[in-house]
This record gives structure tokens, C-alpha cells and sequence, in this order.
């Protein structure tokens, strides 16, 4: 089984963010501009001026570990491992960018005798950035492997019972640690540009359901309202819209003094998490009269999440196993 990231740089320096953003943002999946138009931008400005910035944001949330979203998958993989280890499944991880690479896991995992592999990016919503192009990463790799394992992939799980009552219990332990109840509620979503939506991705849409269906499991767990956005707008096109910097604004402003945020469309904390919700968007939301700002983290590779993971990947190994 290879549990899947979407990715980080080695460190949190410039250098090793521009080799990340370089090989992130030179994927046609991820932006789908062509080439011709898009290199020129990325090569001549943006890797050389986005990487000083990134590297100060990793700076401020990278731990003894490495990067959070490594340490995170690392944790899930070894938790889950030990847990699967009794039925004969090897569990190792990999990231779509940066290391270890999906080529990587793939011939170590042969290399030790793993003739059926469960290829699992961690992504509960279906989007052609994400999804696909992990799909991408697994095509490349197998391609250079003459003899190849039998493959199977792990589906969306944005409506999974499972998942849902994963995130609804995490969310419970931890506001149970605030006293009261919160006045509201924010999920946020990574942000997407809003034409792949008209494109048919089917990424919004998720997105919607999921909240739909977490909002209804922790309705008696809120104060007030539960509402949902979308974070991590990147150039000038058109995004899926609320806007999460918006939304926290809109709520401090409408009267919310303590507010929660989750991010249940990411597996493990990371950047777009730690530093972008939990650090920026708390001064966002004080600089607009809000009081309190909570951050939920991911499901990470608490209890729930192995739980979790353990129901709906042994599911997907029916028959193997």
C-alpha cells in the first residue's frame, strides 16, 4: 500500500523551494496555461521571487521532522503499517513532488517482493490538480518499470461515512478543550480557479458535500453558523469562491468573537494549514474585531485517521487480503 502527498521541498530554504515550485508548478495538471506562455513567467519571475517568501512561510512551521506534511504521512504510513502488518501488507509513503518519490516507493516496493500494489493519494476530493496528477506520477513510473505490479487505486472518499465520522469525532476532541461551544464554524477548502469547475472537474462540488455532511454531524457542537471557503489563490484568474482571508473578515465583522477553522479537504497539516490558516488567518480575523481564532488540525495520523484508514483501504484490498 502507498499512501500519497501531494508534496514539499527538502528544506525550508530558498534553494530547495525553487527545485520544489519548479517541478510543482511545471505540471500542466496543476496550471494549464501552455507552456510557451507559462515557462517564461515561471522561469524569469515567479522562481525568482516566490521561493525567498516560501521559505520564510516553511520556516515558521517546520518541525525536528521536516516539513509537516511529510512527518504527518510519514506518521500515518508507519502508524497504519503496524496496524496492517499482522495481515501480510507492506505500507510505505510518497509525495507527488520533492522526495521520495512515487518512482521511488514504487521499485523499493517491488524490490521487496510487493507484486500488488494500492496506489492511495490522499486526496478525499477528486481534482484533475490532484487526483490525476498523481495518477500522472503513477503512469511515469510504471512506464520505466519493465516488470510491473498489478495496480489498484484509491478512489475520492469525500462522502464516505467513515470519513465524515472521522473528522466529526477529531473536531469533537478537540473542542472539547475550549469550554463552550464556538460562535461559529469555517471549513476551508484549497482553492481552485473557478474555469475548471466549467470544465467539469468535479472538485467544487466535493467540496460542497462534504461540508454539507459535516455541518450536519456537528450542528449541536456550534453555537452559530457553519459556513465554508476556499483558500491558496494563486495569480489573477477567477477562484472558487467564498474566499477564505474574505470569509474570516466577513465573520469577525458580523459579530462571531470566537471562531473555529478546519480544512477538512487536507489529510495532514502543512503549509497551506499551519501557516497560511492558523497563522495568517488569525490576524486576519483579529485585525477585523474577531477575539478568538481555533484552528482544528487535519486528522494527521491521530486515532481517527488510522481508524479510519485501516476500514476504507482494507475495503479497497478486497480480495487480496
Amino acid at each position: 500500500m502507498l499512501l500519497v502527498n501531494l508534496g514539499t521541498p527538502d528544506a525550508p530554504t530558498p534553494a530547495a523551494v525553487k527545485r520544489y515550485l519548479a517541478e510543482f508548478l511545471s505540471d500542466r495538471r496543476v496550471v494549464e496555461i501552455p507552456p510557451l506562455v507559462w515557462q517564461p513567467i515561471l522561469r524569469g519571475i515567479i522562481l525568482n521571487t516566490r521561493p525567498k517568501k516560501s521559505a520564510h512561510a516553511y520556516q515558521q512551521v517546520w518541525t525536528s521532522e521536516g516539513s509537516p506534511l511529510a512527518a504527518h504521512t510519514r506518521a500515518a504510513a508507519e502508524r497504519l503499517g503496524a496496524v496492517l502488518a499482522g495481515e501480510g501488507v507492506l505500507v510505505d509513503w510518497a509525495m507527488r513532488y520533492g522526495n521520495p518519490s512515487i518512482a521511488s516507493k514504487l521499485a523499493a516496493m517491488k524490490a521487496a517482493g510487493c507484486e500488488r500494489i494500492l496506489f492511495a493519494p490522499l486526496y478525499p476530493h477528486y481534482s484533475g490538480a490532484t487526483t490525476a496528477s498523481a495518477m500522472d506520477g503513477l503512469g511515469a513510473a510504471l512506464k520505466a518499470m519493465r516488470w510491473q505490479p498489478a495496480i489498484r487505486t484509491l478512489p475520492p472518499y469525500y462522502d464516505h461515512p467513515a470519513y465524515i465520522g472521522a473528522l466529526a469525532a477529531d473536531a469533537r476532541r478537540h473542542l472539547a478543550q475550549l469550554g463552550a461551544k464556538p460562535d461559529a464554524l469555517l471549513l476551508t477548502f484549497h482553492g481552485m480557479p473557478e474555469r475548471t469547475l466549467h470544465l467539469g472537474d468535479p472538485y467544487h462540488c466535493h467540496c460542497v458535500k462534504t461540508a454539507r455532511l459535516l455541518a450536519e454531524a456537528l450542528e449541536n457542537d456550534i453555537a452559530g453558523p457553519i459556513e465554508m471557503s476556499f483558500q491558496s489563490r494563486f495569480g489573477r484568474a477567477k477562484w472558487l469562491e467564498p474566499s477564505t482571508e474574505h470569509k474570516l473578515a466577513e465573520l469577525a465583522q458580523r459579530g462571531v468573537k470566537t471562531l473555529a477553522v478546519m480544512a477538512p479537504g487536507f489529510s495532514a497539516d502543512c503549509l497551506e494549514t499551519l501557516e497560511e490558516i492558523a497563522l495568517r488567518g488569525r490576524d486576519i480575523f483579529l485585525a477585523h474585531m474577531g477575539e478568538t481564532l481555533v484552528y482544528l488540525p487535519c486528522l494527521n495520523a491521530g486515532d481517527e485517521a488510522i481508524s479510519f484508514y485501516g476500514r476504507l483501504l482494507r475495503d479497497e484490498l478486497g480480495g487480496w487480503i
